[in-house]
């Protein structure tokens, strides 16, 4: 009997696949971590090999031979490996999709990975003094002047920044041998390194606590009010770490961080940056893996996805803002890169650190009981003083466009000072509802059960939920009206309100909706850090992160919005995101003033945070989890199901009810199964069912049992279902 392959095929089916070895099989391939390009029903797909036996519970004449093996030497190593296999099992999801979601899409096709080592083009000059022959050529004395200025060369696209037509001057110094191109690794050029900044105290016992860790695994909390710095005990961090040879993995919640830390890393780190996220091209990603894998970058900068890359010598794994959601994948494998961060770190035996201004309840508990070392930063950096809260009751005040009159006079005040203030509103677009004030019709959305959104700027009524829009038109398609109106409050409409009532203030506005083209929100971020802007109005893209030292009004126009919800989680998220929003006001040495427009001032969880802090707040709310005995005091697992039909959705969550009656744990609670909040979306209707229990060894050992089980269903292929573990989003 030949080896059996073992191989984890990229399909929506539990378990592994066994194949016979293909013709040029030889001892050297058998090495799990190889990928393999294998027959799958008629089709041909790329697995990755796991494991070699000799034997194999199928017949042998079912069993096909590997096409061939594709990697010369694994391209997950035996601890990545393992790591990726744990994701597997503790999500529930197929291994061969977990692995495939460790890669790119270059290496999911088959292709071999591209080089981790970049060139560039790059004009040098051969001398090391400009000669007295170019009086006569001042354009190529000016360019010979700049190349002897730095010790890189240039290239083309600092060529084209040269005040000067560079092409002809260029060619008449290659003519003269005065220069010469050439092909320039990009490691391999010289890095200017700029000076650390001081450490304060508290900061200072950070960066020891950690350092002293190196050498094994430790979660650390590292809990500091906003603008406290914590980016500079992370640059200091790395520094120790790239001295031992190791690689640093930092991750963030938004892309849009990435830009600003990526260059501060780049300008104080000698070693390389790679950086990895969706929004860049392919082959920016391909690079960014291979040089992951290679060791050839020590410093990856990264969202969500880079939780799962490779690393040669992994030496410490950073999550900023660790309690934010978005950490959360909510498609295909639904992993937590916080969790699974700390979990790599377990089994690479290095430290992990999560840092946070606004802790999770999970990591706050987790500090409590001692099992998360907790380091605090409780002064801001430099000598800045927090912001002050005001809490503005706009009950019985007229309102211009969600603006009150006491809002609108300390933006005036503000700009005749010189001070830049931000407008805070969670909502792109002109108005989330158009009504006609005829016959009362909405705009609603034809395939979702969701209105649609006015999007005045482009003229288009448009879904958030599922991308349907059409044009705004002027009458009612149900009376013929032409009094069509908008109701509530997006970025949009404010935006166009503050242009009326401050014309010749410099406004800017980011969301989703305007930073679309590549460069566009780094053009933004430098016009206000450049004190181009005086009021900028934005969504959560501005809410965390970002340094704005001339802000020093922050006003959240619609408080009341996070304060009522069905969402057990709600009051959570709604104290991080007014402390994270009010944290961009006062960061430098002017004072800051947070605006919270509201019609219930006196809430209690507006009261604890303006008079405790988040840390008041956060002791109370988990007395409050505590008792109702929901997360982080219980696990959870929620099993969504969609289709056409409604009554199959039902009907399915139904019958896994009905099965877990039969195994079900004493301790286990199901709820449902009921309609999700948005019960139909892109014309799929959708329902949940919700398991809860104090064990998270109990509700594993269920739904493993569960999914197994569910293979076998006939209608469980009629359908699109899913399991969510310690899900975030009920939504």
């Amino acid at each position: 009997m030949p080896p059996i392959l073992k191989i984890a095929i990229p399909v929506p089916l539990p378990g592994t696949f066994d194949y016979l070895p293909p013709p040029d099989w030889n001892t050297g391939c058998q090495q799990p971590g190889v990928r393999v390009e294998v027959p799958f029903g008629r089709t041909r797909k790329v697995g990755v090999l796991l494991d070699v036996v000799d034997s194999t519970s199928c017949t042998p004449d079912r069993l096909r031979a590997c096409h061939r093996v594709l990697d010369a030497v694994p391209l997950f190593d035996a601890h990545h490996l393992a790591f990726l296999c744990w994701i597997s099992r503790y999500y529930h999801h197929p291994v061969g999709e977990t692995l495939a979601a460790a890669m790119t899409a270059h290496l999911r096709k088959g292709l071999m990975p591209v080089p981790a080592c970049e060139t560039q083009s790059r004009l040098f000059p051969t001398l090391t003094t400009a000669p007295v022959s170019l009086t006569r050529s001042p354009r190529q004395a000016a360019l010979l002047a700049s190349l002897l200025s730095v010790d890189t060369g240039l290239t083309r696209d600092g060529l084209r920044a040269l005040p000067f037509e560079w092409r002809s001057a260029s060619d008449g110094l290659i003519r003269k041998g005065l220069a010469e191109w050439r092909e320039t690794a990009t490691s391999d050029l010289p890095t200017a390194v700029s000076p650390p900044l001081t450490l304060n105290a508290e900061q200072a016992l950070a960066v020891k606590a950690v350092t002293a860790s190196l050498d094994r695994f430790q979660v650390f909390l590292l809990e500091g009010v906003t603008g406290s710095g914590k980016t500079e005990v992370y640059l200091h961090l790395a520094q120790a770490v790239l001295a031992r040879g190791r690689q640093v993995l930092i991750l963030l919640p938004e892309i849009s961080l990435t830009p600003q830390l990526e260059q501060r890393f780049r300008d104080r780190l000698a070693g390389r940056v790679a950086v990895f996220h969706s929004g860049l091209a392919e082959g920016e990603r391909d690079r960014a893996w291979s040089q992951a894998r290679e060791g050839t970058a020590q410093v990856l900068l990264g969202a969500r996805s880079a939780a799962l890359l490779p690393m040669q010598q992994p030496g410490l794994l950073i999550l900023d803002e660790e309690h934010d959601p978005s950490y959360k994948q909510q498609e295909g494998l639904r992993f937590s890169a916080r969790d699974i961060t700390v979990m790599r770190a377990r089994q690479a035996n290095i430290p992990v650190m999560l840092g946070s201004a606004t802790p999770s309840m999970e990591t706050c508990l987790n500090a409590f009981r001692h099992r998360y070392h907790h380091l605090q930063l409780t002064q801001r950096a430099g000598g800045a003083s927090p912001p002050v809260f005001l809490r503005l009751d706009i009950r019985a005040q007229p309102l211009r466009e969600g603006l009150s009159l006491p809002l609108i006079q300390r933006l005036q005040d503000n700009l005749a000072r010189g001070e830049q203030s931000l407008l805070f509103i969670n909502r792109r677009g002109f108005a989330p509802t158009c009504i006609c004030h005829g016959c009362g019709w909405v705009a609603e959305c034809p395939h979702c059960d969701a209105r649609l959104v006015i999007h005045a700027g482009e003229r288009l009524l448009r879904c958030h939920h599922c991308g349907y829009q059409h044009l705004l038109s002027n009458h009612c398609p149900q009376c013929q009206c032409t009094d069509l109106r908008p109701l509530g409050l997006g970025t949009e409409r404010v935006e166009s309100s503050l242009s009326a009532l401050f014309p010749t203030a410099r406004l800017a506005r980011i969301d989703r909706d305007s930073i679309r083209r590549k460069g566009s929100l780094e053009q933004a971020l430098k016009a206000i850090q450049a004190g181009d802007i005086d009021l900028l109005v934005g969504t959560q893209m501005l809410a965390k992160g970002h340094h704005f030292p001339n802000v020093t009004l922050v006003a959240l126009m619609d408080v009341d919005a996070g304060l009522y919800s069905t969402d057990f989680r709600s009051a959570e998220r709604a104290a991080q995101l007014i402390i994270q929003v009010a944290g961009r006001a006062g960061r430098a040495n002017k004072p800051g003033q947070v605006i919270l427009q509201t019609r219930h001032p006196d809430h209690p969880l507006l009261l604890e945070l303006t008079h405790k802090g988040y840390a008041g707040f956060m002791q109370q709310a988990l007395k409050e989890r505590e008792a109702a005995g929901l997360p982080p005091f219980s696990c959870q697992a929620l099993i969504r199901a969609e289709a056409r039909d409604g009554e199959l959705s039902r009907g399915f969550l139904e019958r896994i009810a009905e099965w877990i009656k039969h195994v079900n744990p004493t301790d286990l609670v199901v709820l449902g199964p009921v309609p999700a909040p948005l019960a139909r979306r892109a014309d799929r209707h959708r329902f949940q069912l919700l398991l809860q229990t104090p064990q998270r060894a109990s509700l594993h050992h269920l739904t493993h049992a569960l999914t197994q089980t569910l293979a076998t269903w006939p209608e469980a292929r009629t359908l699109h279902w899913s399991l969510d573990i310690d899900p975030v989003d009920l939504y």
